[in-house]
């Protein structure tokens, strides 16, 4: 299938599946005489893979780092964390949960500080600040 039909297949745009490839996350496809790029049922179910892998948090440069075991896993769902296949990995998934913590706390203050800089002064309305 060709690039539009394999990105609707995967849930995606043809220009994500095209930065996926320059990224090193996806092997370039097989080409047809043409040029044009083809997608079989393999490629699509790792594009399914590194979608999940991107909406749990995880950025381009993240999944790169992983990319050639990628094919390791079977069919276009994660296994459970821990599970044979997500065995010997490189910390990925623990540096960005790190990063995701880390920003958590620091978001966290700043709200903190916002809410303690508004909070009970006099000639403030209570009722917006809590809005």
């Amino acid at each position: 299938m060709r690039i539009g039909d394999a990105a609707a297949a995967a849930g995606t745009t043809p220009r994500a599946l095209r930065l996926y490839e320059q990224r090193g996350v996806l092997p370039p496809p097989r080409r047809t005489p043409a040029g044009q790029r083809e997608y079989g049922p393999r490629e699509i179910a790792r594009i399914r893979l590194v979608r999940q892998l991107l909406a749990l948090g995880l950025t381009i440069e993240d999944v790169a780092r992983c990319a050639d075991r990628l094919d390791l896993l079977e069919g276009d769902t994660l296994p459970p964390y821990g599970s044979p296949g997500c065995t010997g990995g490189s910390g990925v998934v623990q540096r960005r949960i790190a990063a995701l913590d880390a920003e958590i706390a620091r978001l966290t203050d700043l709200r903190d500080r916002l809410a303690s800089s508004v909070a009970e002064r006099p000639g403030t309305d209570q009722s917006r600040s809590q809005a």
